[in-house]
């Protein structure tokens, strides 16, 4: 294992010029490097950045307007905040732009499609299984605590759950246990899968062997890991607050981000 904690510094500088375009004054031999023909690095890789950020934004909106339909407007925060566990999975197509673009190869909408929808067939679709677990706990959990301390005071309205569970003793103890809960499950999500996914899909192993190098990666570097795992939770936070929207330029920067500390943690097999 290698030290990731560089990549919390000047890693950053590359990870975010390979998620946004590159300027104007970039030459012909800087794109043949990164991908050839401008098509790697240039304004292709921004294009692909904002369709898997749009696929994850819209997802968490349609999830948001489910939820009023139904008229369980009260769950909508608590699926907005574990929403973001399910962040790596959507993210898999930026790990395999970020593996393009450090090949040197060309990056292209029917390769990466391709190798996106191919994952299916390899154990990272199990890993996807584990993801989606881990988030209906998290779902089931909050009602189990919305039960226990709020029982038939669930308001009926968002702004009216937002005043009880901010404003009312019981409200309070909710948001204490339950960010307690939380950021254990988010801990734990994050442990088995911030190495394990690019791994499954840079290597052909199986998903428990990948799950379980990913957790040692943590154990083992646990200062800057649990470091990036707070980034990464502050930056999915924050954009969520303007209606998702940030999310079209926070997936693509910490899917690469995340693919780029996985390199610098397992060395090359």
């Amino acid at each position: 294992m290698g030290v990731v904690a560089d990549v919390l510094g000047g890693q950053w500088k590359q990870v975010i010029q390979t998620a946004l375009p590159p300027k104007s004054g970039s030459t012909g031999r800087d794109e043949g490097r990164h991908g050839g023909a401008g098509e790697g690095s240039g304004t292709s890789a921004p294009l692909f950045g904002l369709f898997f950020g749009g696929i994850y934004a819209l997802g968490g909106l349609f999830i948001v307007v489910m939820l009023s339909l139904y008229h369980q407007p009260w769950m909508i925060i608590p699926v907005a905040i574990g929403f973001p566990l399910i962040g790596p999975f959507v993210a898999v197509g930026l790990y395999e732009i970020s593996r393009r673009h450090e090949r040197g190869e060309a990056i292209s909408w029917r390769g990466v499609l391709t190798e996106v929808f191919r994952q299916r067939e390899r154990q990272l679709s199990w890993m996807a299984f584990a993801v989606l677990f881990i988030f209906w706990i998290w779902i089931y959990q909050v009602r189990l605590l919305l039960a226990l301390f709020l029982g038939f005071k669930i308001p009926a309205s968002l702004a009216a759950f937002a005043t009880v569970v901010t404003t009312t003793p019981e409200g309070m103890l909710f948001l204490l246990v339950g960010t307690i809960v939380g950021g254990i499950i988010a801990t734990v999500l994050f442990s088995l899968t911030v190495i394990s996914m690019p791994l499954l899909l840079d290597h052909d192993i199986d998903f428990v062997t990948a799950m379980l190098t990913s957790i040692r990666t943590v154990v083992e570097n646990p200062v800057p890991m649990l470091t990036f795992g707070l980034i990464v939770a502050a930056t999915a936070f924050l954009a969520l607050l303007p209606f998702f929207a940030g999310l079209f330029v926070a997936l693509p920067v910490l899917g690469h981000a995340t693919w780029h500390l996985y390199r610098r943690a397992i060395a090359p097999a």
